[in-house]
């Protein structure tokens, strides 16, 4: 018996050797063509960048194999020597990417993502049923900030776990309504008022959320996950001075992995009334204890090392040029959409993205979004303030993080302009032609002469920039 098994177990060399394409064609073929799809598409998922070959070179390392449940120094398992100093470091370059003194600052950087870094805080620093307070989504808010339906159907464990109002912006402006938060937040009385947002074109004022958060006796957390590069590079607002708390994802305009972060203030808490003589913050170890063990095992080494790599990266002039670069080349974006006369939401941006209001052009982001895709051009539908379902929504999200990484200035993102503007007027003249039904509409779309012309302008162009990550002229699929 024994013998059998011995005979019919694979060499190391065999199994634990050989490279993808040998072991497995179907999906090494399937990764070829998304690197094709990559580099020859034009990306503006707002929440997307292409990360560098050396953080893909770290995810792709030996350090998948090793569990180290715990924190450098207590780990569950042995053999984390240099899993520690990994950790470490990353810790150190993230507080320094950020500028924070480490007596005042500490950092978790083992959270899987943003929304359990961002459930981490909340099982941390509050109780079962305790009320929060977030941007509604309609309003460009996150659905981990506490959303849920106008018919009061719980979309986010967040609203699930935790009594959720929303504080939302100005129908008339599109911008964040602080005198209506600040009534809101006094007669609700939230244990946690939270910023930040995924689809919110405008910078933050953190300083009136922290009178507004002090006033009614709130922790202020910020959700920084979209702008981080940017907070990084100091070409946003910075929430560090006012927040009790920061969380980020690591792989949109920070340009790094997919990963977590959680920042918390330690050490002696600022002189106030009421408050004891050498009162401190007690942020760490609840955190801590949250993201292991309440929420998660153990961390993906891999990700941490690919996140320090990132920081690093994050603390060059060249990141702050590129920072900088992101936001004129949203403004170009936007100035281009707004010349031919449409509308965004706060009429321009000061961050990453804009938000397309398409509703005065009888259209919905979902019908703009498939168009713009049969084109090899990637945005996402997105709710706008006063839409009544997510599910249909009024506008469409564009962002530049992952263009710039290509290399695109203001001049590439007025062509990109151009040829939304194309991908418009196709899906108006698709629906005046077969109708707003969406099987009606669909009909439209087979065999449109139109939407291959703007695919193959838009495959030429995006295939004129260079590609980060991986070579384009290795590709599989290079010459199809």
């Amino acid at each position: 018996m024994g013998e059998e098994v011995v005979e019919s177990c694979s060499s190391v060399k065999e199994w634990g050797n050989e490279p993808l394409e040998v072991v497995d064609e179907e999906i090494f073929n399937l990764i070829e063509r998304e690197k094709v799809r990559q580099c020859r598409g034009i990306e503006l998922i707002a929440s997307e960048n292409f990360t560098s070959q050396a953080v893909i070179e770290a995810l792709g390392s030996a350090l998948t194999n090793k569990y180290s449940e715990g924190l450098p120094g207590a780990r569950y398992y042995g053999g984390n020597e240099f899993i520690d100093q990994i950790e470490n470091l990353c810790k150190e370059r993230a507080l320094k990417a950020f500028r924070l003194d480490a007596s005042k600052w500490g950092v978790n950087v083992q959270p899987y993502s943003g929304s359990p870094a961002n459930f981490a805080v909340y099982t941390a620093l509050l109780q079962p049923h305790d009320r929060i307070m977030g941007l509604d989504l309609p309003s460009g808010g996150h659905l981990t900030h506490g959303y849920y339906t106008s018919g009061g159907k719980k979309i986010s464990a967040t609203s699930i776990f935790f009594e959720s109002l929303p504080y939302k912006v100005d129908y008339k402006t599109g911008f964040i309504d602080y005198d209506k938060l600040e009534e809101k937040a006094l007669d609700f009385r939230p244990k946690m008022i939270i910023s930040g947002g995924s689809a919110y074109p405008r910078d933050w004022d953190f300083a009136r959320m922290r009178t507004i958060a002090d006033k009614c006796g709130s922790l202020l957390m910020c959700d920084m996950a979209h702008i981080s590069g940017l907070v990084a590079a100091q070409e946003a607002n910075q929430p560090f001075e006012y927040c009790d708390v920061v969380s980020t994802t690591t792989h949109k305009s920070l340009r790094g992995p997919r990963a977590g972060m959680i920042f918390f203030r330690k050490g002696p808490k600022p002189a106030k009334k009421g408050q004891a003589d050498g009162a401190v913050y007690d942020y760490e170890d609840k955190i801590n204890f949250a993201v292991f063990p309440s929420l998660q095992g153990g961390p993906h080494n891999h990700q941490i090392a690919a996140l320090a790599v990132a920081l690093k990266q994050v603390d060059t002039p060249q990141f702050k040029a590129y920072a900088k670069q992101v936001k004129a080349n949203a403004v170009a974006i936007g100035d281009g959409l707004m010349k031919k006369g449409y509308k965004l939401v706060t009429d321009g941006t000061e961050n990453h993205l804009v938000l397309w209001d398409l509703r005065p052009l009888g259209l919905t982001g979902n019908k703009v979004e498939k168009i713009c895709e049969l084109a090899h051009i990637t945005l996402n539908k997105n709710a706008v303030f006063g839409d009544s379902s997510a599910l249909s929504p009024g506008g469409v999200r564009i962002g530049t993080p992952a263009m710039t990484s290509r290399g695109l200035k203001e001049k590439d993102f007025e062509q990109i302009a151009e040829f939304l503007d194309r991908a418009v007027q196709i899906t108006l003249r698709i629906q005046k032609e077969h109708g707003k039904l969406l099987k009606d509409f669909n009909k439209g779309i087979e065999g449109n002469k139109d939407i291959a012309d703007l695919k193959v302008d838009v495959e030429k162009f995006s295939r004129s920039f260079d590609m980060p990550g991986f070579d384009v002229n290795t590709m599989k699929y290079r010459n199809e």
